[in-house]
């Protein structure tokens, strides 16, 4: 299990990664943020970037908050070396 901190900018054109700073992971997610629909929209893009299940990622902290923390069902090393070749 790793975990994530990840600051998203719902409501944007599309989703994508801004950058990653080191500490924290930074999203456009274009999903709304209504009814979970942005937090849904984040826990599939990050699952398909890592290649993982949905039911591998789950919303820990900030469920409606722009800054949120994830736990990943994947070993640090490999999230790490996906987060390595981010944006900066």
């Amino acid at each position: 299990m790793a975990r994530l901190a990840v600051r998203v900018r719902p409501g944007a054109r599309r989703t994508a990664v801004v950058r990653y700073d080191g500490a924290v992971l930074h999203l456009d997610i274009a999903a709304p943020p209504i009814e979970g629909r942005a937090n849904a929209a984040l826990i599939d893009f990050v699952a398909d970037e890592l290649g993982l299940p949905e039911r591998a990622l789950e919303v820990i902290r900030g469920h409606r908050t722009r800054n949120k923390l994830l736990e990943v069902d994947v070993p640090a090393a490999r999230l790490e070396e996906w987060l390595r070749g981010q944006p900066r």
